[in-house]
C-alpha cells in the first residue's frame, strides 16, 4: 500500500508532501508523487507522531456496558493516539498472563490502535502479595508498565519489592500516589472550597508524601519509577527534586489537571469527581510550567468511562473519573500551545515521544523522518468546536467538557500507515 500526503506541515513547519509505502515513511518533501497511491490532501494541516497515552481504562473484561477494548481503541484513534496503554483494574483484575493476553488480543482484533496491557503490581490490586509479573512480561502481551492504579501500592516493604523485579524485567512501576490513611473518605480537594461545600477534603500531602517515599525507594533500588497523575505543586517540586539527584523518575499529568480546577466542584455536579481530584490554579499553575519544562514527562488521559448509574447520582456515591482520549490534544493545544508553553515538537515529545519510551514501545514516538514508522496524525488547529458527548466514540458519557468550546480537530490517524481516522471519521 502506498499512501501520499500532500500539503502537510510536519511538526507545524514548513508544508511538505509525506510518502509512505509498506507501513512507513519513504520520503518527506516537495512536489512528491507516487504511481497509484491513495492521496490525502493535507493542506493546512499539523502533522505530528501519533500519540501515545499512558493511562486509558477500557473497563474489558467486566465492565463492556462502561466501555469496550474496541469502544475505547475507536474513541483512542479519533484523539490521535496509535497506542495505549490499559491499565489493570478489569474484573477479574490484570494480573495473570491470561488476561493481559485477552486485552491484547482484544486490541489486535480491533485495529484501531495498538492496545498494551498493563499489569497488575498486586494480585486482585489488594496491594498484599506480588502478581505475576514474570508472566505477565513474558507474556504474548510483553507487559512493561505495572500499575495497581484505583489503588497505591502502600506497604513500602511491597513497593521497594516490586520496584527491585521490576527492574529485572526492564519495566516501569507506575505508582498512584494516594496515602490511603489521610483520604478516608474524601470527595475533593482539601482547602477552604472543601470546608465550605461540606466535603470532606483529599490533602495534597496524601500524594507528596507517597511520591517523595517512592523516589527514595526507586534511587535505592536504582529502579525506574513512573508516577501516574500528577496533580499538586509540591509533587512538581519533589520530582523536580528527584531528577536532579539522577533519580530514574518520570510523571505524567493528565489534560483534566491542565485545564480543570476544584471550582468545578461548586455545582456538586460529580461528572468532576475524579481521583486525584481537581487542585487549585496555583497547582495548575504548577503542572503546565512543570510539563513544559520536562520535569513533568508526558500527557496521559487517565480516560475512566463509567455508566450512568454509577456516575449520574449524588456526588459523594458517584464513581471517580473522567472521559479523556478524544480531547486530550485539544485541551494541551489550549493550556500548552496556545499560551506558548509548548511548541508542536513539544507536544509530540510529552504525548508521543516521551510516553513510547517510558513503556518501552518499539515502533512508536518515533519521529516524522523517512525509514521510521508511518504512525502519525493529521491535526486541523484552527478548527474550534463545542464538545457533545453523545458525539463521542466512548460507550460512556461523563466528559467533563460538556459544552466547552475547545481548539484543534484531529482530522487523520494512521497506524503503520493504515488509515484508522478519516475526515475525522474513524474507519471502522
Amino acid at each position: 500500500m502506498t499512501l501520499l500526503i500532500k500539503g502537510a506541515r510536519p511538526y507545524g513547519e514548513d508544508a511538505a508532501d509525506i510518502l509512505v509505502k509498506d507501513g512507513r515513511i519513504a520520503a518527506i518533501g516537495e512536489s512528491l508523487s507516487a504511481t497509484g497511491a491513495d492521496v490525502v490532501d493535507a493542506t493546512g494541516l499539523v502533522a505530528l507522531p501519533g500519540l501515545v497515552d499512558l493511562h486509558t481504562h477500557l473497563r474489558e473484561p467486566g465492565r463492556e456496558d462502561a466501555e469496550t477494548v474496541e469502544s475505547g481503541s475507536r474513541a483512542a484513534a479519533l484523539g490521535g493516539y496509535t497506542a495505549v496503554h490499559a491499565m489493570a483494574n478489569t474484573d477479574p483484575v490484570a494480573d495473570t498472563a491470561g488476561v493481559v493476553e485477552q486485552v491484547w488480543r482484544l486490541g489486535q482484533e480491533a485495529g484501531l490502535v495498538d492496545v498494551v496491557p498493563v499489569g497488575a503490581v498486586t494480585v486482585g490490586l489488594s496491594g498484599e502479595r506480588l502478581a505475576e509479573l514474570g508472566a505477565m512480561a513474558d507474556s504474548a502481551a510483553r507487559v512493561r508498565v505495572f500499575s495497581d492504579d484505583g489503588h497505591c501500592v502502600a506497604d513500602p516493604a511491597l513497593m521497594r519489592r516490586a520496584l527491585e523485579y521490576v527492574k529485572a524485567l526492564d519495566g516501569v512501576v507506575a505508582q498512584h500516589a494516594e496515602e490511603p490513611r489521610l483520604t478516608v473518605g474524601a470527595q475533593m480537594h482539601e482547602g477552604d472550597r472543601s470546608a465550605r461545600l461540606g466535603l470532606t477534603g483529599w490533602p495534597a500531602a496524601a500524594e507528596e508524601a507517597i511520591i517523595a517515599r517512592d523516589v527514595l525507594l526507586a534511587d535505592h533500588v536504582g529502579a525506574r519509577l513512573h508516577v501516574c497523575h500528577v496533580s499538586t505543586a509540591g509533587s512538581v517540586e519533589i520530582l523536580r527534586w528527584a531528577k536532579s539527584r539522577g533519580v530514574q523518575v518520570t510523571a505524567e499529568v493528565t489534560p483534566h489537571h491542565l485545564l480543570l480546577t476544584d471550582e468545578c466542584a461548586e455545582g456538586y455536579d460529580p461528572v468532576f469527581k475524579v481521583n486525584p481530584p481537581l487542585r487549585t490554579d496555583a497547582d495548575v499553575e504548577a503542572l503546565r510550567a512543570g510539563l513544559a519544562e520536562g520535569v513533568i514527562d508526558a500527557v496521559a488521559t487517565d480516560h475512566a468511562p463509567h455508566a450512568v448509574e454509577d456516575k449520574e447520582t449524588e456526588w459523594a456515591s458517584a464513581r471517580p473519573g473522567m472521559l479523556g482520549l478524544e480531547q486530550a490534544l485539544s485541551v494541551v493545544v489550549a493550556t500548552m500551545v496556545e499560551t506558548g508553553l509548548l511548541d508542536w515538537r513539544g507536544v509530540a515529545d510529552r504525548m508521543s515521544a516521551r510516553p513510547a519510551a517510558i513503556g518501552r514501545l518499539d515502533g512508536h514516538g518515533r519521529p516524522l523522518t523517512p525509514g521510521e514508522p508511518a504512525n502519525l496524525l493529521l491535526l486541523d488547529p484552527g478548527t474550534r468546536a463545542v464538545v457533545d458527548p453523545a458525539a463521542l466514540a466512548s460507550r460512556s458519557r461523563n466528559s467533563p467538557y460538556a459544552g466547552r468550546e475547545l481548539p484543534g480537530r484531529v482530522v487523520a490517524t494512521f497506524l503503520r500507515g493504515e488509515a484508522t481516522v478519516l475526515d475525522g471519521k474513524a474507519t471502522r
